[in-house]
């Protein structure tokens, strides 16, 4: 039974894993935090959406810190002992695939900063097209840079938003259960130490059937090589028997991952982050006034 209209699992971890150098708190995880989990359900606004928080390590300030944002109703708190970045994501694997709330799911990381009120258009967009298999809020400067990402792309205009594919983006994405169940097992390859580029490139099937390319990689970009060959080495039967998935990203992006090095293009998120620290301090300030 559907009750809600997305079921997200997200994930947190109390330190910073990248300190997004240049951007407010960037070594403050806690406020990081807050200014991530609030710019996200401003994103949601307009959507009824259940929530399951995998606190890994999380001192109970950060259990504190959701129930803030959400309602108790809404809300299932997971306490983890430190398990790290692998077994994490096949929690929310479990928990996105063992629930019954909506048919729409959602992997959500800590440290994304999302645009006000834009959630319900990936959504939308999902909805509206059958070759929409997955949706990533992040437009990753990647994506313009390396050459792995340099095949044709599909363009759609969709109520004002210009999307493309793509041939592969981080852990953060939008997609339906069904299309999670029948791509479980290159998905859990990522908690056996695959790379999320190559379980994204077995699905999407770029760049990975040209031998020279790949020679060109080995001599010139071990890294990409490495990618590669995971994919192939973790994703074979997907990439000769299963069927392609397209993945698509919002231009420019409804959302950023926090590496400063990589930031989503033609968006001030500094300036965005600032704005919404303002807004939390002034509410803090008036709390505090409160007798």
């Amino acid at each position: 039974m559907t009750n809600y209209d997305l079921a997200v699992a997200y994930r947190i971890y109390p330190k910073v894993a990248k300190p997004a150098v240049g951007l407010p708190f960037s070594d403050d995880k806690l406020r990081l935090s807050e200014i991530c989990l609030r710019s996200f359900k401003e994103s949601l606004k307009g959507l009824r959406v259940k929530v399951w928080v995998l606190l890994d390590g999380c001192p109970e300030v950060y259990a504190q810190l959701f129930a803030r944002y959400f309602d108790s109703e809404d809300l299932v708190l997971v306490r983890l002992p430190g398990i790290g970045n692998l077994p994490t994501f096949g929690k929310q694997i479990d928990i996105l695939l063992g629930q019954n709330d909506s048919r729409l799911v959602y992997f959500a990381e800590d440290d994304y900063f999302y645009l006000p009120n834009q959630f319900h258009r990936m959504m939308d967009f999902l909805r509206a097209y059958d070759d929409v298999d997955f949706i990533s809020p992040y437009d990753h400067p990647d994506c313009y840079t390396l050459e792995i990402h340099r095949y044709p792309k599909w363009l759609r205009v969709h109520s004002g938003n210009h999307w493309r594919t793509a041939a592969s983006t981080c852990l953060t994405f939008l997609t339906r259960k069904q299309t999670l169940l029948h791509n479980e097992t290159i998905f859990r390859s990522y908690c056996h130490h695959n790379y999320d580029c190559s379980l994204w490139l077995a699905l999407t099937k770029f760049s990975i059937f040209n031998p020279f390319q790949f020679l060109r990689f080995a001599i010139q970009q071990p890294l990409l090589a490495r990618i590669v060959a995971k994919a192939w080495l973790y994703g074979w039967f997907q990439i000769l028997f299963g069927q392609q998935m397209k993945l698509w990203v919002p231009v420019p992006g409804i959302a950023t991952h926090l590496d400063g090095r990589a930031l989503s293009p033609n968006v001030d998120w500094g300036a965005l982050m600032n704005q919404e620290m303002e807004r939390i301090q002034a509410e803090e300030l008036i709390d505090a006034r409160r007798p």
